[in-house]
């Protein structure tokens, strides 16, 4: 972990989490991801930084609505990340149940892979959480 410790802290900056052009934000959910598979089990970020991040690799997949796209492989390779290393259940830590609800919105209306059953399979097999909501 010290190794990487500037690499972790770099791309947390503000500027780079607000960013506004959408491939760097496929690109920063990426370096998200891999860290994510690097220091798993533990997450290296306090739960605001996590929700952030998160809120960002959520957003990434309503791009796989449009397969031509340039980084149409790059937000499948998110998906299945965060599917393998179970980053999803860690989006139950710091209660990020809305962006739980944005992922399954997202999954259902444009998303075909195995990672999406994948994903979704693990947050509602996850025991002590209450998903009624999603009837909303």
């Amino acid at each position: 972990m010290e190794a990487i410790q500037p690499c972790l802290t770099a791309v947390v900056r503000k500027e780079l989490l607000k960013h506004q052009d959408q491939d760097v934000k496929v690109l920063l959910a990426t370096c998200f991801c891999e860290i994510t598979r690097i220091t798993a089990p533990e997450a290296p970020y306090s739960d605001d930084v996590l929700r952030t991040i998160f809120r960002l690799i959520v957003g990434t997949f309503g791009g796989l609505a449009d397969v031509n796209s340039h980084y149409f492989s790059r937000r499948v390779a998110i998906l299945e990340t965060v599917a393998r290393y179970r980053a999803c259940v860690v989006m139950l830590d710091p209660e990020c149940n809305d962006l739980i609800t944005d992922m399954f919105r997202t999954f259902l209306e444009i998303v075909r892979f195995t990672w999406k059953n994948t994903t979704m399979n693990l947050v509602l097999s996850f025991p002590d959480h209450d998903f009624c909501y999603f009837a909303n």
